[in-house]
């Protein structure tokens, strides 16, 4: 048995809003969380977590319980219990691991099929592994096809033609509020990848006045002077509040930044002049208490649904033809595993026959007398490298070929390295004299 992939996590299909912020892993580092060890049962990781999903991308050692661990330490780092959280997971294993994170990477496992945020997150995530030295050979093939996989699903199919966001579909539900937005004032929270895009459909939108708030002001200077809209610092956010009828937030803040106590002060000042606040954030900005403060409106990124529905309607023809795609790339990536799980076989092989050739070339050289001419003795070593590789180069080609058409290299693997007792097996007591005389 070798090394396997597994997924580990819970997305928007199976864990609401209000377990997804409870088990957010941003930031996690898979090294310093003790998930990853060199000689423990998971060798290499990959955290994605983002405002729909939190995966944990492994390598798992043969027999180990990786779900188990990783379950556990997810748990501890979130300080939640772990009977909640597996209440929500899901666990994949081998080729289903790997066609999910191709899934993931292209954007066909998205709340909003299609959308491009996904994969610049994934890419961020594998980047964060990379800098934690929590990635190996496996690991990185496997998000490197990712990547290559989505580009070519981007680039054969017309899944991310009028291309959507998640920005896009709470500008959608805004306009399905108010119906007419050149009337209305916008507000935007946080100016991050997911306001920015907010922003250009507010404008296209035709909304009336945008102001945005950000914890370092330059960034929400940036921001508004380039949208035509005016800057807060997060320390002038209730004055903000005072002026917006459409808020949407979407802070990486690790807590609510907005209480509903806090709200209901600002209602006074607004004189109850309602509000809508669109929180796409995971954990959320805005406390769910406040929706029930009169004239406050809050939604939150499962609200959604209703836009993303039409969305995933419209794309599912695209959606076949890049599925086609993804399990063409899927086959591929699996031969190179059988592939992986040869080398140490074909090492051995190559090995065996060296040290044999070795010991041939030291009783052959002795034999041209106590001070052999270097180059004769530099020939015979090229020569008896060269039969080695000779001799070798068909067994490998056949065990490289048999894997490669019935798609297992485990038999294989087994026959050869009992044909060549390359692990070293002593014959029973029972053997045939002539195996027992060529060990």
């Amino acid at each position: 048995m070798s090394q396997r992939i597994h997924v580990i996590g819970l997305s928007h299909k199976t864990a609401g809003v209000d377990i997804r912020e409870r088990f957010a892993l941003a930031g996690f580092n898979p090294v310093a969380a003790g998930l990853t060890q060199e000689h423990g049962p998971i060798t290499e990781a990959v955290v994605l977590s983002t405002c729909n999903r939190v995966e944990c991308i492994v390598v798992g050692e043969p027999g180990a319980d990786v779900a188990h661990i990783v379950h556990q330490i997810w748990a501890q780092t979130c300080n939640q219990p772990v009977e909640l959280l597996t209440q929500h997971t899901y666990c994949l294993n081998g080729a289903a691991a790997v066609a999910h994170v191709f899934s993931v990477a292209a954007s066909l496992d998205s709340m909003v099929v299609g959308e491009p945020q996904i994969l610049g997150q994934l890419k961020a995530a594998y980047r964060s592994a990379v800098e934690a030295h929590a990635t190996r050979v496996i690991l990185n093939r496997l998000l490197h096809k990712a990547f290559s996989t989505a580009k070519r699903v981007r680039t054969e199919t017309a899944i991310a033609s009028s291309a959507v966001s998640i920005s896009y579909a709470a500008v959608e539900l805004a306009r399905k509020i108010f119906a007419d937005l050149s009337r209305h004032s916008a507000l935007l929270i946080g100016a991050g990848e997911m306001a920015e895009l907010a922003a250009t459909h507010l404008l296209a939108a035709g909304v009336q006045r945008m102001a945005v708030v950000n914890r370092t002001f330059s960034r929400a200077e940036e921001l508004a002077k380039r949208f035509g809209g005016q800057a807060y610092g997060f320390d002038a956010l209730s004055q903000a509040l005072r002026e917006a009828d459409i808020v949407i937030t979407s802070t990486g803040s690790p807590s609510v930044i907005l209480t509903a106590s806090q709200m209901r002060e600002i209602m006074r000042s607004r004189r109850q002049r309602p509000i809508f606040f669109i929180d796409i954030a995971v954990p959320r900005d805005i406390d769910p208490d406040a929706n029930a403060i009169d004239n406050v409106y809050v939604y939150d990124i499962d609200d959604l649904n209703g836009v993303v529905e039409e969305n995933r309607a419209s794309r599912q023809q695209e959606a076949i033809k890049a599925q086609a795609i993804i399990d063409e790339e899927v086959q591929a990536f699996l031969q190179w595993m059988d592939e992986l799980r040869l080398q140490p076989t074909i090492v051995a092989l190559l090995d065996q026959g060296e040290r044999i050739a070795r010991k041939e070339l030291r009783k052959s050289i002795r034999q041209l007398g106590p001070d052999p001419d270097p180059q004769v003795v530099a020939i015979m070593e090229r020569l008896a490298h060269s039969i080695c590789h000779k001799i070798y180069h068909a067994p490998i080609t056949y065990l490289k070929r048999r894997t490669q058409e019935e798609g297992s290299a485990e038999r294989f693997i087994h026959q050869a390295r009992r044909m060549f007792n390359l692990d070293g097996e002593t014959p029973p007591e029972d053997a045939h004299d002539d195996r027992k005389r060529s060990r």
